[in-house]
């Protein structure tokens, strides 16, 4: 399906019959081998960097394999011509039937067109969004979440087996702010005055109903109760009422996790005196005194006092580890230790987390502990997501959490819409800052990408409308059997290769956790449609629907339809829905 693996092959071919004249080595290497787009369209519509790669193990100067090789591809399959440039590229030129008809593959393919053999099936965990279950989901964790869900589609369409999972963090100190927080609330619901919210709790009011629904419910049961008492379930209150929020707002944005994993239940199941035990087996725990930081902000582990220790030094980490406090508690650290051996005997050897721009000096202690916890089977690839600036007209919106000012993620899809919300978070790499502002991102111009994309998409609809109204075939059976060897503008076989390229994109993009790709890739292929809509303005000839050209008309209204269903199935990867018509 991807045309561009049809042209590697062609360029393997080419290589094997030099090899088997023995201009080449027979034992080469060819796993570096690749044809893609030029980044100059002037240099043709793809390149190979074959020369290049094999020229030192051939012996040979790039430029001069590079010269044979072109003579071999030239008029090999539907290359019309091979051209070597320095310092070793052949560049290709296709025959136009080669891009004309992709519109059949795409047609015959539908919203399945992308799909790949890449991932073989192999199971991939992608975790994200897991923040705390203390409150609301806030507009910092947008992007984090926006980013695993794309990245999961993105790699489901390219062949691999993924669950999407979201960690509870449920075990630790902040859920116990949460109770002593919600209990006061629940105090505040039985007619008590409470006055301002002691500093270290949450005050915002989102637990006001939470905490009125449990008075209604037990009546006054709680309230002089020690706090050792009703800790524990105020506790587990709180966090599921927080859990059925988070769930609900999540929806909002189009999220749903397959698995919701509970920190506190590995815990209280013993996993990680397993996991540890794992650990200790090999040689790897210890007890000793770690040396305070230097410089920067504490470890929020580290104390000077005998700590168990994992040796993570031997996996390449900076320091080793603690994984026990000063009172018996486990660290973070050693509950997520126990969480991704979890995960690994569930069948994840292959694991993605996505984390916030916060959590970059945690990364190289996590993958050292998924290396020992797994003895080399499994792998960690962490993913930061950094931070977005919330901008309304330009002037920044500043929150505090502990201020109880907090611009929530259902504040802002609520706003802009969840379709916005999710493009416009992925139209910038993962780990490169993000203006989002809430005036701009609903402006209908072509500097704004969701509209630039939508509007391509709702230009084609009305394309199909206006052909049902003159009484000429729309999508369907009839494009399939149009004559597509009558598109030959500039401006069509430019959208025909953007149009093929869309299968090498998804590959990408899955190969390196990069679903941002997607978002550039239809800004791209809006760019090409647009310009051709130009073309038809300026020039009678090229408009889609021609009364007195109906087989040109059949074949316009067959790339329109491919168009369409390719900008349908690159925004459903990131979960964005396409618009019929643009208000």
């Amino acid at each position: 399906m991807n045309p561009f693996s049809e042209l590697l092959e062609l360029v393997c071919g080419a290589l094997a019959e030099l090899q088997g004249r023995g201009a080449l080595p027979a034992d080469l290497d060819l796993a570096r081998v690749t044809v893609e787009p030029p980044r100059d369209a002037a240099h043709g519509e793809a390149a190979t960097n074959a020369a290049l790669v094999l020229a030192k193990a051939a012996r040979r100067p790039p430029l001069a394999l590079a010269e044979e090789l072109a003579r071999l591809l030239t008029g090999r399959g539907e290359i019309a011509r091979a051209a070597p440039a320095p310092p070793g590229f052949v560049n290709l030129t296709m025959v136009p039937g080669f891009w004309q008809r992709q519109i059949a593959t795409i047609l015959a393919a539908g919203e399945g067109y992308g799909r790949s053999a890449l991932g073989q099936g192999r199971p991939v965990n992608v975790e994200f969004c897991s923040t705390n279950p203390t409150g609301p989901l806030h507009v910092g964790h947008v992007r984090g979440t926006v980013f695993g869900d794309a990245l999961a589609s993105v790699l489901a369409h390219a062949g691999y087996s993924v669950i999407r999972e979201y960690y509870v963090n449920d075990g630790g100190a902040q859920t116990e702010t949460l109770a002593r927080s919600l209990h006061l609330r629940y105090r505040e619901a039985l007619g008590e005055t409470i006055g301002a919210i002691p500093a270290g709790l949450y005050p915002g009011d989102y637990l006001k109903p939470v905490a009125e629904a449990i008075a209604v419910r037990d009546g006054d049961r709680w309230h002089d109760m020690p706090e050792a008492t009703w800790l524990d379930a105020f506790q587990r209150m709180g966090v599921a009422a927080m859990m059925d929020r988070i769930r609900d707002d999540l929806a909002a944005l189009g999220v749903s996790h397959d698995v919701f994993t509970s920190e506190r239940a590995l815990i209280e199941a013993g996993r990680v005196d397993e996991a540890l035990g794992v650990l200790d087996a090999m040689g790897l725990l210890y007890t000793g005194i770690l040396p305070p930081p230097k410089g920067g902000k504490p470890d929020a582990d580290w104390e000077p006092v005998p700590q168990l220790l994992f040796r993570s030094t031997a996996y390449g980490d900076e320091i080793d580890r603690p994984l026990r406090r000063s009172n018996g508690a486990w660290t973070y650290f050693a509950a997520d230790i126990a969480y991704h051996l979890d995960k690994f005997r569930r069948g994840f050897a292959a694991m993605v987390d996505v984390w916030g721009a916060d959590h970059g000096g945690y990364i190289r202690r996590m993958q050292a502990a998924v290396r020992a916890v797994t003895r080399d089977e499994g792998s960690l690839d962490v993913r930061i997501c950094q931070l977005v600036n919330l901008l309304d007209g330009g002037v920044p919106m500043k929150m505090s959490k502990r201020a109880g000012r907090i611009v929530t993620l259902r504040d802002v899809v609520d706003e802009v819409g969840r379709d916005v919300v999710r493009f416009m978070m992925l139209t910038r790499k993962n780990d490169a800052p993000l203006d989002f502002d809430l005036a701009k991102v609903t402006e209908q111009s072509k500097d704004n990408p969701v509209f630039y994309v939508q509007y391509a998409h709702a230009r084609i609809c009305s394309v199909f409308r206006n052909a049902a109204e003159d009484g000429l075939s729309g999508p369907g059976e009839e494009a399939k059997s149009a004559d597509l060897s009558l598109l030959t503008d500039p401006a069509e076989l430019a959208l025909l290769r953007e149009l093929a390229s869309f299968p090498r994109v998804v590959e990408g993009a899955a190969a390196h956790y990069e679903p941002h790709r997607v978002a550039f890739y239809l800004q791209d292929l809006a760019g090409a449609f647009h310009a051709l809509w130009t073309r038809g303005k300026e020039d009678p000839t090229l408009r889609f629907l021609r009364a007195d050209a109906a087989e040109l008309t059949r074949a316009r209204l067959a790339m329109l339809t491919a168009a369409r269903s390719v900008i349908a199935t690159g925004l459903g990867l990131m979960g964005v829905r396409p618009v019929e018509e643009m208000h």
